[in-house]
């Protein structure tokens, strides 16, 4: 093999006849300025060299091209483009093969694409995952995808933005061949030497015949075109992806890429694209703690988990699902068989579903033990302590976990709003004491709050931290307070609707509002979900020390007085006839809401949808303005992930900070204050909020903390 160019992001080298393309910018060849000016040069080089008979991309490490380069987010494009990059490669003269091992996405993919011939190894996967940061694939793959796989498996891929396997990419026709082994030079260079024996010439994407076939193609846009309109909940990229395979079975290949130009741009301006680039950024940023600058997770090879009702069976599930052995402790061996049997019930479904093998169900669940006795603790390097929400039973089995647990074992609670500091002075170690705030489901939802008391130690914090890495969740700091960062301010938000469905709007007219505001579910579907008993213990336990100037409304009191507790009981808010998974609206809540109206000497008026999102958001805001104030949480991106990641807050909209800086302080503040002519007591705007707004400045230039 003979050197023949240069070292950077790129390198080329001769093997024979073959120039070899090595892309080499870690960690993962993301498609910087150097990597999209190396590439083609070294189709220029390869052009003007008679001894060279074919091009082979390859990446160095582990991944072929893992998409953009997100250290060029928000800067001015340097050329050359992408676009003008994969157009050069496609035109090359001598075939071109691209080999693909790791990651190929995004812009990786769309190199590939634009090569003439594709190989993968059992490793790669392929996706245009644009859709996820509110794009669509502008360097020819909304034209070249379904020219060589078709309409129908070319939207999937992009509206999914999900990746495909190797095998699964051969099957769909995005790549020619699987080859054995890890190697992707030696693969890459045998499958081009086997192409040059067989005289193999060019053979451009952009000939694909895949749409040939035009009424079925766009029979897949229209229906398409239907499935987005009903289900994207007003994104703005879906709708685009599909227009953009429109265009290539419409118009002719070069007018299909200035359509998708076209396209690229309008999404490139939406301000969805500005707030999924935003919640992009900021879940990368929540492992930005002092914590982690200082000290390193302690052991974490075993855990215990106290608790095996649905949140304790489901912490267990996703420990088990992380690799690591897991004791589960009840109080008797009765409780125990249940917790067991809830596991049990999470991977016999996945089983069902095909979605697991019985032998992958029988590896994790090798890795479980249940026990009714404290001792069976004493080796394990982490104990999440998942018991009811009452600070007496925790504080009972922090006696014990304080009795048993190894010296430097961390102890974590998963309490949801109680005093992590108060539970911690019930140890002689309270450096080993955390709170894991985990959501429910706790297998499948990915935030978790690490809750950092007084004297916990940084390598405690930065044990809860990795633990958070292993089970691929989305970890956000906490400091002590009642509910923590999220369920403070759903407190508040959820006080705000109350008083505007005793101040005249149904709890039906409110939910129908925060869903068109882009939430799954409202909050009185959602509080039908989780169960109503469990807000009314808390309101309970509040009782005592609520503010007497703070208006209190007993609707939801009055429910939960009756039993109805939600869709466990058949009937909350909504109805839930015969085991309904969805409610339907139920005249006797209306007439308790009347009834307490009237007995409350409140004349109800109308509230438009707008109303109900200005008032539910702005109290949402204005909450977590004070929660920053106070330094319960670091920065306010950490804010919007805790609501992205576990309220349902829309991720296009960037999260309820990212949203108030779009709407603009000012103005969100100006709405606090018309509120607060009815309910000053409720509607006191945040010290932080004043000065934000007053100065001119934006919760995003408070985003360095950490």
């Amino acid at each position: 093999m003979t050197a023949s160019a240069n070292a950077g992001a790129v390198h080329t080298r001769r093997d024979g006849d073959i120039l070899v393309v090595t892309l080499d910018h870690p960690p993962v060849n993301a498609l910087s300025f150097a990597v999209r000016g190396g590439l083609a040069s070294a189709i220029d080089e390869a052009e003007a060299d008679p001894q060279v008979r074919a091009v082979l991309l390859t990446g160095a490490g582990k991944n072929f091209i893992a998409g953009a380069d997100i250290r060029e987010f928000g800067k001015p494009p340097v050329p050359p483009s992408l676009p003008d990059v994969c157009n050069r490669i496609e035109a090359c003269a001598k075939p071109v093969v691209a080999v693909l091992q790791g990651a190929a996405l995004g812009g990786g993919l769309e190199v590939a694409l634009a090569a003439h011939y594709r190989v993968a190894l059992a490793s790669a996967k392929l996706g245009l995952p644009e859709v996820t940061l509110g794009l669509l694939p502008g360097a020819g793959g909304t034209q070249r995808t379904p020219r060589l796989i078709g309409a129908q498996a070319a939207l999937d891929l992009m509206l999914s933005g999900k990746p495909l396997a190797a095998q699964a990419a051969l099957a769909a026709g995005l790549v020619d061949e699987l080859a054995p082994g890890t190697d992707p030079l030696a693969a890459g260079l045998d499958y081009t030497r086997r192409l040059l024996a067989q005289g193999a010439q060019p053979r451009r994407s952009r000939d694909g015949r895949a749409l040939d076939d035009k009424a079925a193609a766009l029979a897949a846009v229209n229906a398409a075109s239907q499935q987005v309109a009903s289900t994207a909940r007003g994104l703005f990229s879906p709708a685009k992806i599909v227009e953009a395979v429109r265009a290539a079975i419409e118009q002719p290949f070069d007018e299909g890429l200035r359509t998708e130009r076209a396209l690229f741009l309008q999404c490139l301006d939406s301000p969805q694209r500005a707030g999924l680039i935003h919640a992009f950024f900021a879940e990368r940023d929540t492992a930005k703690i002092l914590e982690l600058k200082e000290a390193k997770p302690r052991p974490l090879d075993s855990v215990g988990v106290i608790g095996g009702g649905t949140m304790g069976a489901g912490i267990v599930v996703a420990l088990l699902d992380a690799g690591l052995p897991t004791v589960m402790v009840e109080q008797d061996d009765a409780a125990l068989e249940r917790g067991r049997k809830r596991v049990e019930q999470v991977y016999d479904l996945l089983v069902k579903k095909g979605r697991m093998t019985a032998d992958e169900r029988g590896a994790r669940l090798a890795r479980f033990t249940g026990a009714t006795n404290y001792d069976a603790l004493a080796g394990a390097d982490l104990i999440i302590e998942a018991v009811f929400e009452d600070m007496d039973v925790k504080l009972a089995v922090f006696a014990q976990l304080n009795r048993v647990a190894k010296p430097g074992a961390v102890l974590a609670t998963n309490t949801s709003y109680l005093d992590v500091d108060r539970i911690a002075q019930g140890t002689t170690r309270p450096a080993d004491v955390l709170g894991l705030h985990f959501f429910s489901p706790a297998n499948i939802m990915k935030l978790l709050e690490v809750v950092v008391g007084r004297e916990t130690g940084a390598d405690t914090v930065a044990t809860g931290f990795e633990l958070a890495r292993r089970l691929r969740k989305i970890p956000v700091r906490a400091g002590v307070c009642d509910g923590f960062i999220g369920n403070r301010i759903l407190a508040v938000h959820r006080q705000a609707a109350d008083m505007m469905m005793e101040d005249g709007a149904s709890p039906y007219e409110i939910d129908a509002a925060v869903r068109e505001f882009g939430y799954p579910m409202g909050p009185y579907q959602m509080a039908d979900l989780a169960g109503g008993d469990i807000g009314w213990a808390t309101r309970k336990r509040r009782a005592a020390t609520r503010d007497p100037a703070l208006r209190y409304v007993q609707i939801p009191d009055r429910l939960c007085e009756r039993g109805w507790f939600g869709q466990k009981t058949g009937r909350g808010f909504y109805l839930y006839p015969d085991g309904a998974r969805t409610g339907t609206p139920d005249a006797d809540v209306l007439a308790i809401i009347d009834a307490e109206r009237l007995r409350t000497g409140i004349t109800p008026r109308e509230f438009s949808h707008e109303d109900i999102q200005r008032r539910y958001l702005a109290a949402m805001i204005n909450e977590a303005a004070n929660v920053l104030h106070q330094g319960i949480a670091l920065r306010p991106s950490d804010i919007d992930m805790v609501f992205l990641s576990g309220y349902g807050f829309p991720r296009y909209s960037g999260g309820p900070m990212h949203y108030a800086d779009r709407v603009g302080l000012a103005n969100v503040l100006a709405d606090i204050r018309a509120f607060a002519k009815e309910d000053p007591a409720f509607w006191k705007p945040s010290p932080l909020l004043v000065q934000l707004a007053e100065s001119g400045r934006n919760f995003a230039s408070l985003n360095s903390a950490g």
